[in-house]
């Protein structure tokens, strides 16, 4: 390895769950895009991701915007295509879409709720994985996953998201070893991270957070050339929390 790994010019990189300003798929692309990446930006809101990508050519960043449900896989596949058709190649997938979205005890939890959490966490990151697999393996490219936290200590009442993100970091691990010398697959596992709107969700003053430029660095980490010897690895990020 040599030169700068955290350098990603030339390179191509396709985040997922991007469309809402200040929150972490957005802090990630944006990230990526100071260190020279050029950017696919993926996200269900059409609208939003395509605000996204203008606000990112204003900053010099270039940005191929693709909208659609990603836990369809002709949409997953057609966002990989417009990484290709746009830049002619895929150097990494991070797929950041997801979230906590069903909070409650699971004896009364709704079987939808259950389907939605599974799917946009566990489901999104499987189908683009699997699309990006063969653009990513041209490239020596990585998959950076989002597990959490909740995954290593789960708390009631979440044991939905918990289950999920589990399923997360399984997949990781699994397509890690399928995938071995072809393409790196690892996730980050972090816990609550300092955005506006997670700040205004908890009541709690004395909530403790990972800083948006401490998630940030360790993805670009795992997605970089110096992470290169790593696979099959989840990264717990705990910030300040002990």
């Amino acid at each position: 390895m040599t030169g700068n790994p955290f350098d990603f010019g030339g390179k191509v990189v396709l985040v997922t769950g991007v469309a809402r300003p200040g929150q972490i798929g957005h802090g990630v692309a944006r990230a990526f895009g100071a260190a020279g990446a050029r950017l696919v930006l993926a996200d269900v809101n059409a609208v939003a991701v395509a605000e996204r990508a203008r606000e990112f050519a204003g900053l010099g960043y270039e940005a191929e915007p693709t909208a659609g449900d990603l836990t369809d896989p002709d949409v997953a596949a057609h966002a990989i295509e417009a990484a290709v058709k746009r830049f002619g190649r895929l150097d990494a997938l991070v797929n950041v879409a997801g979230g906590l979205t069903t909070f409650g005890p699971a004896d009364g939890l709704e079987l939808r709720g259950f389907d939605r959490e599974v799917n946009i966490n566990l489901k999104t990151a499987f189908l683009m994985s699997r699309a990006a697999r063969p653009e990513l393996a041209k490239a020596g490219g990585a998959v950076v996953n989002f597990s959490s936290l909740a995954y290593y200590r789960p708390m009631a009442p979440m044991a939905v998201y918990a289950a999920a993100k589990a399923g997360v970091a399984a997949l990781t691990q699994s397509l890690a070893k399928e995938w071995v010398g072809q393409v790196r697959v690892n996730a980050v596992a972090p816990s609550m991270v300092r955005t506006p709107e997670n700040v205004a969700a908890v009541s709690d003053p004395d909530a403790r957070y990972i800083e948006l430029d401490q998630l940030t660095a360790a993805v670009m980490f795992l997605a970089s050339p110096a992470s290169g010897a790593i696979t099959g690895h989840v990264l717990p990020l705990v910030g300040t929390e002990i």
